[in-house]
């Protein structure tokens, strides 16, 4: 950008970023296997991802960043971290208004993150939070997006 850049352009060019960001490391966190580079690649977008929304986006932009944070700090074993994200989401999506996919996502981060963690009974507990609220989910895509990610989480 440049200092003649308006500031809707500018607007417009962090939201293109941050979806990209967003929808990289979504992709990399579904794949079945990973190369050391990729994952540091899907960490990088994701951190991407978060920075970007909260500089654009709303609360709830930033609280499905936190969501991706989460998973894939999980994905990579970094239990604290992806418990940190996995709180701040969960907290937010079960204190708000929120749809069917988004409380199946924050349960099902926070299984994963517990299973980072090494805490066995978090776990066992939203993983089954996840799988329930799933069944609320009736928009195909939603329910297509929601199993590619809980497909990767560690079974109870």
């Amino acid at each position: 950008m440049t200092p003649e850049t308006q500031p809707e352009e500018s607007h417009l060019w962090r939201r293109h970023f941050a979806a990209a960001a967003n929808n990289r490391a979504w992709d990399l966190s579904e794949a079945a296997a990973r190369s050391a580079d990729e994952d540091t690649e899907m960490l990088d977008a994701a951190h991407a991802a978060r920075f970007l929304w909260r500089g654009i986006g709303n609360e709830s932009n930033a609280a499905h960043a936190e969501v991706l944070l989460a998973h894939v700090h999980a994905l990579l074993g970094h239990g604290v971290s992806a418990m940190q994200h996995a709180s701040a989401a969960l907290a937010f999506f079960s204190n708000k208004p929120s749809l069917p996919w988004e409380i199946a996502f924050a349960h099902a981060v926070m299984a994963n993150a517990a299973h980072a963690s090494g805490n066995a009974e978090l776990h066992r507990l939203h993983y089954r939070e996840a799988a329930e609220a799933a069944e609320a989910i009736v928009v195909p895509e939603s329910r297509r997006l929601f199993e590619a990610t809980f497909r990767v989480v560690p079974k109870p």
